[in-house]
């Protein structure tokens, strides 16, 4: 069986969940199928990479996906089944099985109609990207969600899909990358004391994370300083607001109670920073899995998230972590209620440590990608046999 992988993002250009998911499941699916990799960006020797053409520069960035979608339908030719990865690929997917007349896979990573925030990114290119992810769902042979959360959204949102066309394969997290350290050079360079309890949050800066909440609950942190590593803003409005809120913070709270670090920041500094903190803080307003806080549970470090989407599947509340109710008419009642879960945790700190111990235990014996790539070629082959 060969395989046609269609991804915006792919290494060395992964930037959020959806790429650490493809580049993981790529390495587990290929020692049982022939994979090829088509992606967005300059030429990789591991994959085939795609650029707008040069006439599509400066069109809204929905028009430049779907120029290079279509480069992706044509060279998909040879494989046995199209699996694409968010909406960025999905065009892809849907013409290139129609063209080459073979199965459609698309994993469910976020859905546009939950990410209205999206419009201050593409303007009118959110009703484009609405559009393709729309028509893609419809026509799909199967769809893969990354957790029940995210099942439910897809049903929700599209009523028009086969329910039996939804199959649940979980988010992974290597847990022989993920493990805790004892190293600390990396931190003290970065300025990160460990001298201090601190929380991390590891994202990017866009309304779904809910980062602004998190700036607003470390107001009410009890001498808990809060790490950032916190880059690619949607817009330069939504990094301008981040900026003043970080701002605003260390006045209310002194100059050492957040490091913002700003840049992609290295996997081993980020390792160090998980593995001695008091937890990792996931304020997320919507969520299909976060593999975010596997990456931290790995590293045998709390959480303390929203109970949105697929999260409640990762995180066992009173167990590996916190979880704290999200009303999006109640910000301010699940900010403080973010804070205080925070305060408790550095008030117990030996609980959090015994949570931290759990939620790695849990991450190794539930969330393994060898066991979530062969779920996803029984979906392969179911889709093969419709």
């Amino acid at each position: 069986m060969r395989i046609g992988i269609l991804t915006r993002e792919w290494p060395p250009d992964v930037y959020g969940g959806a790429g650490v998911h493809v580049a993981q499941l790529v390495a587990h699916l290929r020692p049982h199928l022939t994979v090829d990799v088509q992606c967005f960006g300059e030429p990789r020797t591991d994959a085939l990479a795609h650029t707008p053409p040069s006439d599509m520069t400066g069109a809204n960035f929905a028009l430049q996906t779907m120029a290079v979608d279509l480069e992706m339908a044509r060279d998909a030719a040879g494989a046995d089944l199209l699996h694409s990865h968010t909406w960025y690929a999905n065009l892809a997917g849907h013409l290139g099985g129609l063209l080459h007349g073979v199965p459609h896979v698309i994993t469910a990573h976020s859905l546009e109609p939950r990410r209205p925030w999206k419009e201050e990114q593409l303007g009118g290119g959110y009703r484009i990207s609405s559009w393709v992810e729309r028509s893609a769902y419809a026509a799909a042979d199967a769809i893969i969600a990354v957790s029940n959360g995210m099942r439910d959204d897809v049903l929700d949102a599209y009523p028009f899909v086969d329910p039996d066309r939804v199959h649940v394969v979980h988010n992974g997290v290597d847990t022989d990358v993920y493990r805790p350290t004892d190293s600390t050079d990396l931190l003290d360079a970065a300025g990160i004391r460990t001298d201090q309890p601190y929380v991390v949050f590891v994202g990017r800066i866009t309304r779904q994370k809910g980062i602004l909440h998190l700036i607003q609950a470390a107001h009410r942190f009890e001498g808990i300083n809060l790490i950032l590593f916190a880059s690619s803003p949607d817009t330069p409005e939504m990094g301008q607001e981040v900026a003043e809120a970080v701002a605003e913070l260390r006045v209310a709270n002194g100059p050492e109670s957040v490091v913002w670090i700003q840049e992609n920041a290295p996997r081993p500094l980020i390792l160090q920073a998980l593995s001695h903190s008091l937890a990792f803080v996931c304020p997320s307003i919507y969520e299909p899995l976060g593999i975010v806080n596997l990456e931290a549970m790995a590293c045998e470090t709390a959480v303390v998230a929203s109970a949105v989407g697929g999260i409640p599947e990762v995180v066992v509340d009173g167990e590996t972590g916190v979880l704290v109710p999200y009303d999006a008419a109640e910000p301010r009642a699940f900010e403080h209620a973010f804070a205080d879960a925070v305060n408790d945790l550095a008030a117990d700190p030996t609980h959090a440590r015994r949570m931290g111990e759990a939620g790695r235990l849990r991450a190794i014996a539930h969330f393994g990608w060898d066991a979530i790539a062969l779920r996803t070629i029984d979906v392969y082959r179911a889709a093969l046999q419709r």
